[in-house]
């Protein structure tokens, strides 16, 4: 669904765009993004940016919160002041949601959002003119885990994504508008006098000459003026604090067994899926009622995260969470060649077919990640194969169906490495 938006800020020499229209307002967007430290004198801080990293900066917002920021932009690149910006009102509309990845579609593009512990990250707010642009970009962010919401286009078929509306969002939000940088503070005064100071010297030292020699001339070193760069936190690598794969694996298969086991009359049992924090199926209605299958599940004893019924129900769906599981820094062993080499070789050995796939990640600080992707489909349970697959390290399991009529397993995930 594309919300109603308009196109703005569109140049055709650039692959991003710099705001939107939603429902009639104009919001900002693919501003860059920085902690604030002072929120009652942000000046000085705003001012240093625009004069050291982002050049030419000449408009500004904060977003207040826990995490307090301010985002900076050029007017000369479609931008004016009192335009409400976007990334704040998303950032405190979902602010039970922490850590979110987000691309909404829209008119002029694909709108990309990264707000992770609370902070839009540096390059998180980004309208992209390519479609191709943003889903690279939202699909090297899925490499990082324990984000608590992910939203993209049902279109793009992402599992595990929901799809809530701009519009909706953004009106809950604060409404942050745009405003000018004053540079023009205490400092320029106190120039400007020193300015006028200097051509009254200068005056003076004329007519002085006209009655005594002239003095050696003296030379002023100037120095040069540093810039601090900000600091930049140290980034946490994909690897680092992957929740305990074989506690997950083990969850999968408890809770999938038991799952199995409620067989209303009537009712037959859909493929049943696992990812690290829930277990999920469906049942669907061949004869009977639904009152059978309302009480299979009330009186099935298992704690419940989700449950219901489709409109013309003849479909049920349960959910059960699992976790959260301790966490582990599992540093990878192996370059992906040796870990292809030595999948391959042990999946040939016992006559299982793999496939397998290079992953390469680049992070937002331009740190580089690789792994290697698998998949495939085993009779064998979760509890037989984790203890092959946790002496990789670097593992993370991706997805897990079991299908229960051909007792057959379909396994995902990624190994990093080197």
């Amino acid at each position: 669904m594309v919300d109603n938006v308009d196109i703005a800020g569109v140049d055709t020499n650039r692959t991003w765009a710099s705001s939107i229209y939603v429902n009639g307002t104009e919001y900002a967007t693919s501003l860059f993004w920085q902690s604030l430290q002072n929120q009652e004198n942000p000046q000085p801080e705003v001012i240093e940016s625009s004069q050291g990293v982002l050049e030419g900066a000449d408009l500004f917002c904060i977003k207040k919160g826990k995490t307090p920021q301010f985002g900076i932009c050029v007017s000369s690149d479609g931008y004016k002041p009192s335009e409400f910006v976007a990334a704040p009102a998303v950032a405190t509309a979902l602010a039970d949601q922490p850590s979110f990845v987000a691309v909404f579609k829209v008119d002029n593009g694909w709108w990309y959002i990264c707000v992770r512990d609370d902070v839009i990250l540096a390059n998180g707010d980004m309208l992209y003119t390519s479609e191709e642009d943003a889903r690279k970009q939202f699909m090297s962010m899925m490499m990082v885990p324990d984000w608590r919401l992910k939203i993209a286009p049902p279109e793009w078929g992402i599992d595990d994504t929901l799809y809530p509306s701009l519009s909706d969002i953004i009106q809950r939000g604060s409404r942050v508008k745009l405003q000018k940088i004053q540079t023009k503070g205490k400092a320029f005064y106190i120039a400007a006098a020193a300015v006028a100071f200097l051509a009254l010297f200068i005056v003076y030292k004329l007519f002085m000459m006209l009655f005594e020699a002239p003095p050696a001339p003296v030379i002023v070193p100037i120095q040069p003026k540093v810039i601090a760069q900000p600091e930049v936190p140290p980034e946490p690598k994909p690897w680092e604090n992957l929740p305990a794969q074989d506690a997950v694996m083990q969850s999968c298969y408890v809770h999938a067994m038991s799952l199995v086991k409620i067989l209303p009359p009537g009712w037959s049992i859909g493929n049943i899926s696992c990812s690290v924090s829930s277990v999920s199926t469906s049942w669907s209605r061949e004869i009977g009622r639904l009152y059978t299958i309302d009480k299979a599940l009330a009186s099935s004893g298992l704690n419940f995260s989700g449950r219901s019924i489709s409109p013309d129900g003849n479909t049920a769906m349960a959910a059960i969470s699992i976790g959260p599981f301790e966490t582990e820094d599992s540093e990878p062993s192996y370059n992906t060649v040796d870990l292809k080499n030595m999948l391959n070789d042990y999946f040939q050995s016992i006559g299982q077919v793999i496939s397998l796939s290079d992953y390469t990640y680049t992070s937002p600080q331009q740190n580089v990640y690789r792994s290697v992707k698998f998949k495939f489909s085993s009779n064998y349970n979760p509890r037989i194969w984790s203890d092959f697959l946790t002496k990789f390290s670097g593992l993370e399991m991706n997805s897990i169906q079991y299908n229960p009529g051909t007792g057959v397993w379909d396994y995902e995930g990624a190994i990093y490495a080197l």
